[in-house]
């Protein structure tokens, strides 16, 4: 059946995986004690505070909350109160022009395409959907968000669930074989095809140099830029 909505990851994927680890991690890791004192009261923020506080043994002083959420940082843990206040964080960043998100020269051009040909666009990523969307409205290429029908986070499942990818053909409406995942991650494309989805894995040189090919790809698809997936 003919692809009819194309679903992609970021990191790896659109952006480099340096831009997030170099320059996203590191500036909310030093802002959160700031963010934390400044507004911590307010209930969006307190929610997710004390969201890790529970995890952590209940009542903790916020400057014990802020030692927890930089650890995760550290570890890249994919844990949805800090995605939440990670994008809440982000988002000063990129209203204060401090940086612009890192955007593959393929990738816009390929979407505006793919979106032009008639195909719908949804992101499915480990950040919270605000973040994305951040990500997206603020990036090299300029303001992306409008080629996008839609936003998937961790809140519909781990990204290594094929429950996760049934869920999203769910709310997309179509069938699992008209949609194509793209995503640098082999288990996450396991995990979508087990699914039904389509996929194709990118293998940017930038973000692995050492070239994943034969059994390494799991027979998926393999492309080095938005370039080579026909549609």
């Amino acid at each position: 059946m003919p692809i009819r909505a194309i679903l992609t990851d970021i990191e790896g994927t659109t952006s480099s995986i340096s831009f997030v680890k170099d320059v996203l991690f590191p500036y909310a890791r030093r802002a959160l004690p700031g963010f934390v004192a400044t507004r911590g009261r307010e209930p969006g923020v307190r929610k997710w505070l004390d969201t890790v506080a529970l995890e952590n043994g209940g009542a903790c002083q916020d400057s014990v909350i802020v030692e927890v959420l930089q650890g995760w940082i550290d570890e890249d843990r994919k844990h949805t109160a800090l995605k939440a206040l990670q994008g809440m964080i982000w988002a000063d960043g990129y209203k204060s022009a401090d940086f612009t998100s890192h955007m593959y020269p393929d990738a816009a051009p390929a979407l505006r395409q793919w979106k032009d040909q008639g195909l719908r666009l949804y992101v499915y990523s480990s950040g919270s959907v605000p973040a994305q969307r951040l990500l997206f409205g603020h990036s090299d290429a300029g303001d992306l968000t409008e080629l996008f029908s839609g936003w998937f986070d961790t809140e519909v499942g781990g990204k290594r669930e094929a429950a996760s990818y049934a869920r999203i053909v769910e709310l997309i409406g179509l069938p699992a074989e008209e949609i194509v995942f793209l995503s640098d991650v082999v288990e996450e494309l396991d995990a979508a095809r087990e699914a039904g989805l389509e996929t194709v894995l990118l293998d940017r040189i930038e973000d692995y140099p050492k070239p994943r090919e034969g059994a390494a790809t799991h027979d998926h698809p393999r492309a080095t830029s938005f370039d080579q997936i026909e549609v």
